[in-house]
Parts: C-alpha cells; sequence; structure tokens
C-alpha cells in the first residue's frame, strides 16, 4: 500500500535500511521533521523526506554528529557562504576520524602483539589478560 504522495514509515524503513526506531528518533530530535498522516491516520513520507533520511543516515555513515547533521541540513547549498560552512564542519569531522584511525592503529598494534605472544608462548602468563592490564596498556 503505497498511499498518494508518499510512502509509510514501514515502507521507509525497509527502503533506506533504517530501522523504524531511529525514524522514530529522527522525528523526536528535530532532524526529520513530522509527515503529514493520511486520512486513515498513517504518517506519509513524500520523495523529500526520503532524500532528507537518506542524507542523515549517509552523514552518519560518514560519522558526522546529530548536531553537525542539523547544521548541514540548515544549509541552503545556494547561499555564497553554504560552502564554507559545510567546509567547516566536514573539516572538522575529518580531523575527529583521523584521531579515531590513529587510535585504532595503536589499538590494532597493542592486540596484534597480543594475539602473536600468545600464540608463540615466548611469554609468561597470558599475554591478551596481560594486555588488558591497565599497566600495560600505559607501557605501550
Amino acid at each position: 500500500m503505497t498511499p498518494q504522495g508518499g510512502i509509510l514509515r514501514a515502507q521507509l524503513a525497509r527502503k533506506t535500511g533504517c530501522n523504524l526506531e531511529t525514524i522514530r528518533y529522527y522525528e523526536k530530535v528535530g532532524l526529520l521533521p513530522a509527515p503529514p498522516r493520511s486520512a486513515n491516520g498513517y504518517r506519509v513520507y513524500s520523495p523529500e523526506l526520503v532524500q532528507r533520511l537518506q542524507f542523515i543516515l549517509r552523514a552518519r555513515e560518514l560519522g558526522f554528529s546529530l548536531e553537525e547533521i542539523k547544521a548541514l541540513l540548515g544549509l541552503d547549498g545556494l547561499q555564497p557562504n553554504a560552502c564554507n560552512e559545510a567546509h567547516d564542519i566536514a573539516k572538522a569531522n575529518l580531523a575527529m576520524v583521523r584521531s579515531k584511525l590513529s587510535d585504532l592503529q595503536r589499538m590494532e598494534a597493542i592486540l596484534a602483539g597480543a594475539v602473536a605472544d600468545c600464540e608463540s608462548r615466548d611469554f609468561c602468563g597470558c599475554p591478551i589478560l596481560n594486555a588488558l592490564s591497565a599497566s600495560a596498556l600505559v607501557a605501550q
């Protein structure tokens, strides 16, 4: 069942791969405006709202916070300063992603070393449990 001019929430969830509760949450926090309701009371999502949700989901995949997404959604691409504002938001997000990558690389090195020590058994005690101890992490 597709109402005139849009789709129902369950269809929106299937189409975008977004959880129903997440769609409700995005409406609650103002990322998605409340859609109009059909005569029988169902929420009807227009193609524009589908596109907006896809924008939100893609931004989340790229690590943007909800506040950053709100700011990006508030920009008008035809305004002269919009691209500069989007650039600033994306640049800050890129710095955060790079920081996370650095943290993940450090974590990988610690875990790879612990697994290798465990497999070679050239280590006294359990290398994995030792690597998880606070003193082992600080020493790395």
